[in-house]
C-alpha cells in the first residue's frame, strides 16, 4: 500500500475548493475504507422568490396539481426543473 499524503489545513472552505480542483484525492485518501455517509435530516436549501402568472395561467397550474394530489408550488417546481432540462440538451 502506497503512503498517502498528508491533507493540508486550509484556511477557507474556497481555499479548499481550489486545493481539490487541482490535486488527486487518491494520494491523499484510502478511498476502499470510505463508508457511505447519510444525511437523514438534510433539506435542500431553498430561496422565496416572487412570480408574478396571469390569473388563467395559475388556475390551469392549481388544476393540474389537484390532478396530480401535489401542491400548486410543488408543481410548478417540477415543471420548471423539467423544462431547464429540455433546455439544456
Amino acid at each position: 500500500m502506497k503512503k498517502l499524503k498528508k491533507i493540508p489545513n486550509f484556511t477557507s472552505e474556497s481555499a479548499e475548493r481550489k486545493f481539490w480542483e487541482t490535486h488527486d484525492s487518491t494520494e491523499y485518501l484510502n478511498w476502499s475504507k470510505a463508508k457511505r455517509g447519510s444525511f437523514p435530516n438534510l433539506q435542500p436549501s431553498t430561496q422565496t422568490i416572487s412570480l408574478r402568472l396571469p390569473e388563467s395561467l395559475l388556475n390551469r397550474v392549481k388544476v393540474a396539481a389537484r390532478k396530480r394530489d401535489v401542491p400548486y408550488q410543488s408543481l410548478i417546481k417540477i415543471l420548471v426543473d423539467r423544462g431547464l432540462e429540455t433546455v439544456a440538451k
